[in-house]
């Protein structure tokens, strides 16, 4: 009797362990005050600058007949999911470090990481996609109507929305339902599934393992996508006869392959590699990276620099800040768009 009452009381024990963890502390992006506050403000204006490209992205390609094309319409569906994205994290990482309680509700943190990792998968596919748009744009612009067809780029971007959900559902279902008996504290900014399957206190191998099948085949998978496609129009650039033509060419180029040589580089050292290498402060500063500053600077390299946007833009700003149509005409030479 004795020995049943102990192996009552200890799986009673076990039972309390196993649910005690019911929040999660985050360290956030640094220890000291001082920097927090300065963090905070670079924060902010970062998180204004995101907003502010990616909504005038939309609204630009939204309103502009002459931006109806597939490249505008990949690019405005781009720019709703970095505002989707960021806003998973970035809000409530303001909030933490202005805040002496850096805690995280047990469900609060399951959700950010599901979001996060299938926004953020979203966010390959979606690059992906944009550079085979490009590809076909510069290398068979004959037809290119024919191939990105409407139809076509709607099944596009379902299916990178589609694929990235069926990639990482399975497993994020996993770790929710695993067991959590403690510590609870995470040295970073977000809810990370590294640092999760660090933290249960049960055997991970197998998660582990899927998590790292998942990330090759999203990450190197559409690395291979955009590598190929922008190779293939490197190449055709090198034969275009004029050299105003190939600078112009190359200076968009470039800028685009600036901003996805960030985003997977730090990408693929944070992520493809065994989750105990996780929780060190290198991991913070990468994420910061592919989660931050490359989705800072995507509207402003992909879209705003385009001189149809520029057009687009200017012309929407005379029409809101001239008295009437007809003044907009007399005074700025600018044909009205009825005309």
């Amino acid at each position: 009797m004795k020995m049943v009452k102990q192996e009552e009381v200890s799986s009673k024990k076990t039972s309390m362990n196993r649910t005690r963890v019911v929040e999660f502390v985050l360290l956030g992006l640094t220890n000291s005050h001082y920097l927090e506050i300065t963090l905070f403000l670079l924060l902010v204006i970062a998180y204004f600058f995101i907003l502010l490209g990616n909504i005038t992205v939309i609204s630009i390609t939204l309103v502009n007949h002459f931006l109806q094309t597939p490249m505008y319409y990949f690019l405005r569906n781009f720019a709703l999911l970095e505002i989707t994205f960021t806003s998973t994290f970035i809000p409530s990482t303001l909030c933490s470090l202005l805040s002496e309680r850096k805690m995280i509700s047990l469900p609060g943190c399951f959700l950010q990481m599901l979001l996060f990792y299938y926004l953020g998968t979203c966010t390959f596919f979606h690059v992906a996609t944009m550079s085979f748009d490009r590809y076909v744009a510069i290398c068979h612009p004959l037809h290119y109507t024919t191939i990105m067809n409407s139809r076509f780029c709607l099944q596009l971007v379902l299916a990178c929305w589609a694929v990235s959900f069926l990639l990482m559902f399975p497993p994020t279902i996993m770790i929710v339902q695993l067991p959590f008996c403690g510590p609870n504290v995470m040295n970073h900014f977000y809810c990370d599934t590294s640092l999760l399957l660090q933290l249960s206190c049960t055997d991970t191998g197998f998660i582990e393992g899927l998590m790292l099948i998942v990330l090759i085949i999203i990450i190197p998978g559409t690395l291979i996508v955009t590598a190929v496609s922008y190779g293939c129009i490197v190449i055709t650039i090198l034969h275009i006869p004029s050299s105003t033509g190939r600078k112009k060419a190359f200076s968009t180029c470039s800028a685009h392959l600036m901003v996805v040589v960030i985003f997977y580089s730090t990408s693929i050292y944070r992520y493809i590699r065994p989750a105990q290498r996780g929780g060190q402060d290198s991991d913070k500063v990468l994420s910061f990276f592919f989660s931050v500053v490359t989705q800072m600077l995507n509207p402003y390299i992909y879209s705003l620099r385009n001189n149809q946007v520029k057009q687009a833009i200017k012309k929407s700003m005379l029409k809101a800040f001239s008295s009437s149509p007809r003044l907009e005409n007399v005074n700025t030479g600018v044909a009205h768009p009825s005309d």
